[in-house]
């Protein structure tokens, strides 16, 4: 009688396993059947405002490395055209500052501090560019709808729309 009611156990162990084996078997495929039947539909957004940023760049005339003026004119024209660039990176990614503070006998013995930035800008209209005394300025501005436009005619940027599932 033990051994009749052992082998029934054993029985119902194997099938209990089998049947357990069936229904992960079923999750599984029908989970991965959800991933595979179906059909996605993307749609571009647009933002609802652009802002408009603005950048002014400053180079000396005379300290431009020439020995003739309108070389050193042309020289500070583009020197400050960058700083402008570097202004409105500034402006669009922000810039990052690092420091270093050194102490001995409790009094500073050496500080250190640096900044730099770094970022692509496209799209920025040069509004003004003009001498001021030994200075040469140049003002450039930025309007993100240009840049948006710039953006999606370069990377199909979307999404989804609808999902359809079969």
């Amino acid at each position: 009688m033990l051994s009749k009611n052992m082998m029934l156990v054993s029985q119902i162990k194997s099938i209990y396993i089998k049947t357990l084996f069936i229904v992960i078997s079923l999750v599984t495929i029908s989970a991965c059947s959800s991933v595979y039947d179906k059909h996605v539909q993307w749609q571009a957004v647009e933002p609802e405002t652009f802002p408009i940023i603005r950048g002014i760049g400053y180079a000396p005339i005379s300290l431009q490395k020439s020995e003739h003026d309108t070389q050193r004119m042309l020289m500070a024209i583009k020197a400050s055209k960058i700083a402008a660039y570097a202004e409105l990176a500034e402006q669009v990614y922000g810039q990052q500052v690092s420091s270093k503070t050194t102490m001995a006998d409790m009094i500073i013995d050496n500080q250190q501090l640096a900044a730099s930035v770094q970022g692509l800008i496209r799209g920025a209209k040069v509004v003004k560019s003009y001498p001021v005394g030994d200075t040469y300025t140049t003002e450039l501005q930025l309007d993100f709808k240009d840049v948006y436009e710039i953006y999606q005619a370069s990377v199909n940027r979307k999404e989804i729309k609808d999902v359809q599932y079969f």
